[in-house]
């Protein structure tokens, strides 16, 4: 069965700013990462077909314990579409010995201009069962707000 997990905010910056920081390596190394980690990619190539490598390491793994190894989560991200400034379609694989974290999930990021800001929202199709949707939803929120502290910052 396949779970969809969603999430979406108001960001005060235009359609334009927000999706810059979703293809600039240095941008979502700061945001993405969900409060309680750190990130760091390793691969880079923002095109279609293209897509990276990202480390995410636990500052604190007694809780939360990492799917790669004890306190980090390693994912491929592939960018399947890329529609500026209005979507981007990504194909996540996370590194995972158990078989409830395997498959290919699908994150779509949807920008629309609302009054002076943008509203994003997430939708994660085919999310892995091992990844509980209340976690999941908080984290992809979490990022959100990370995304919304940066550009707003920058604006």
């Amino acid at each position: 069965m396949s779970r969809t997990d969603r999430a979406s905010r108001v960001i005060a910056a235009p359609p334009a700013t927000v999706y810059g920081a979703l293809l600039d390596r240095e941008s979502l190394e700061a945001w993405l990462p969900p409060d309680g980690m750190r990130g760091r990619v390793e691969r880079w190539n923002p095109r279609p077909g293209g897509g990276f490598r990202m480390i995410l390491t636990y500052l604190d793994s007694t809780d939360s314990p990492g799917k790669t190894s004890e306190a980090t989560d390693v994912v491929d991200v592939g960018f399947a579409d890329l529609v500026p400034p209005e979507c981007v379609v990504q194909r996540a694989v996370f590194e995972a010995d158990d078989p409830s974290y395997a498959g290919t999930m699908t994150m779509t990021w949807r920008l629309a201009a609302v009054g002076d800001g943008t509203e994003v929202t997430v939708t994660a199709t085919d999310v892995p069962p091992g990844i509980g949707q209340a976690d999941h939803e908080a984290g992809i929120a979490s990022s959100l707000a990370n995304l919304a502290s940066y550009v707003e910052a920058a604006s």
